[in-house]
């Protein structure tokens, strides 16, 4: 949660100025705006999978954000295409996903977010998950599109905290917690509030630290650290 402001810290002042200081469409920003004068897209505005029955193609932005909102879509390409038709020429889309290994650890369905539909990679060609994609290759299907850069984030991550493998008693917490985050999950999306956001955060955190020593994954971007992959796509004129 508030995963844009975690990013925003990795960027340095030439990233913002250059990608975010004129129009900006924040797509799923929830209450986690990436800039203050951006047009914020969430589920009051509508379905961000149909975002162009929302919004008009004629209404086009200088760059299009999307941050940990992809890998909620049913089917990945469709909305990334609707998304990229608002993007200005010579402008950009500049998208967040969750790096399937580092966050989702191997295991599917998801059990630190079960609304997620799908797991994203890059630079890996195998991949454990039935639901993945290869986020350059699915970018560069767009039409006039050059990628700028694309990498992974791990920044702040323990790899040694990564389980390679989980005990029988593991598992049954997975189940235990899968049915916690399903509880949780539809309040804490609707609560604008982030000072609750962090509370059940912390919450959330100390309970996965206690149960990983039972042989359970943890999620370490409860905290500060990053499991994700950014993109820079440009479009060409």
């Amino acid at each position: 949660m508030f995963e844009s402001s975690k990013t925003w810290r990795l960027r340095g002042a030439d990233f913002h100025e250059k990608y975010f200081s004129r129009s900006v469409l924040d797509i799923g920003c929830g209450a986690d705006l990436i800039v203050p004068h951006a047009r914020p897209f969430d589920f009051e505005h509508g379905d961000a999978q149909r975002i162009t029955e929302f919004l008009s193609t004629e209404v086009q932005y200088d760059c299009v954000h999307s941050s940990n909102c992809s890998e909620h879509m049913n089917d990945v390409r469709r909305p990334l295409s609707q998304w990229w038709s608002l993007v200005k020429p010579n402008g950009h889309l500049i998208i967040v996903v969750p790096d399937e290994d580092l966050y989702e650890q191997g295991i599917w369905p998801s059990i630190f977010n079960p609304d997620h539909k799908a797991t994203f990679r890059f630079g890996k060609h195998s991949t454990w998950s039935p639901v993945s994609y290869d986020l350059k290759t699915v970018l560069q299907k767009l039409p006039c599109a050059d990628i700028v850069d694309i990498r992974v984030q791990d920044e702040g991550y323990n790899h040694e905290l990564n389980r390679n493998h989980i005990t029988p008693f593991g598992r049954l917490l997975i189940q235990f917690r899968r049915a916690r985050k399903a509880g949780l999950s539809g309040s804490i999306r609707s609560q604008t509030s982030s000072e609750l956001n962090r509370w059940v955060g912390k919450m959330e955190y100390a309970l996965e630290t206690i149960e990983y020593r039972f042989g359970a994954p943890i999620n370490q971007t409860l905290k500060d650290a990053r499991a994700q992959i950014q993109a820079v796509v440009r479009k060409r004129s």
